[in-house]
């Protein structure tokens, strides 16, 4: 099972090495790339998988609400935490909040439950990354509006695509292959650019990395455990529900934090101390899930 979780996330710890031992030896000026993956790389990514599976979102309701209390719960817990320690709220909070859904929930889904629950697993991601350019946004920066947020381009990809599933449309392949190559460069991207940013992280910046690595899971647990007994769901997206759970913040917390200039060097420490030690998490949570999913 080690070895399984070790697949999946070799790749982000790789990508991001890469970016950092290139900039160590290079200047890098990563701005004019990290907006285009916010304004056209992951919105190509959103469309292209949202426009080529088919499922019904009604049938995930009782799942998408368990995903949004425990969205609002961690960060409640995220915020009182901050608090009190004299932390950031604008830098600790989000990457408490949004996690990453996209580059390790949606492949470890499909791993470790098959295929069947890719569907569960997109909704998990659709939510997370609706709430994290519409609310997320809002709370870096007071003067945005959520109307306007909607005009995001990551949020546009999103609706459109949620239209064309709820019509059963799939955009022809003359449409979705290139779209979907161009979707295909955000992740690495994103990653790279991560590796980038780590050039300039400091002993406190990981100080505060340790401290959130160890938070995020334990903050999704405590949610999870509030929420779970209140939703209707199966054993499956119960299993999806406590990984999501506990998912590392997401790589694209530090693109919004440095669009926004909001202490980018400590939420690179954040997102990548996070999702290291969900190596150690979610193989765990693994562990344990497995024979319940058998019985």
């Amino acid at each position: 099972m080690l070895i399984q979780v070790l697949t999946i996330i070799s790749p982000i710890i790789l990508i991001v090495l890469t970016g950092y031992l290139y900039a160590k030896k290079y200047e890098t000026d990563m701005s004019i790339s990290n907006r285009l993956t916010i304004d056209l790389f992951l919105p190509a990514l959103i469309l292209s998988v949202l426009s080529s599976e088919e499922f019904q979102i009604y049938d995930y309701r009782n799942l998408a609400l368990g995903a949004l209390l425990i969205i609002f719960i961690s960060g409640l817990i995220a915020f009182i935490f901050a608090k009190i320690n004299k932390i950031n709220i604008k830098t600790f909070v989000p990457p408490m909040m949004y996690t990453n859904t996209g580059n390790i929930g949606l492949p470890l889904a499909l791993f470790a439950f098959g295929k069947s629950a890719i569907p569960a697993a997109l909704v998990l991601f659709i939510i997370e990354n609706t709430l994290h350019f519409t609310l997320g946004i809002k709370t870096l920066d007071k003067n945005s509006s959520i109307i306007g947020a909607l005009r995001n381009p990551i949020v546009l990809a999103t609706i459109f695509g949620l239209l064309l599933n709820s019509m059963n449309l799939n955009l022809p392949e003359i449409l979705l292959n290139p779209l979907t190559m161009i979707g295909d460069i955000a992740i690495p991207l994103m990653l790279f650019s991560l590796g980038v940013r780590l050039v300039d992280i400091n002993l406190d910046d990981w100080k505060i990395g340790a401290i959130g690595a160890l938070f995020r899971p334990i903050s999704g647990l405590i949610a999870l455990a509030i929420v779970i007994p209140w939703i209707n769901i199966d054993k499956t997206n119960q299993a999806l529900l406590v990984i999501f759970a506990i998912l590392p913040p997401a790589v694209l917390n530090f693109m919004v934090s440095e669009k926004y200039n909001q202490e980018p060097k400590k939420v690179a420490a954040l997102v990548l101390f996070g999702n290291l030690f969900s190596v150690i998490t979610i193989s765990l949570a693994l562990y344990l899930l497995m024979p319940t999913l058998t019985k």
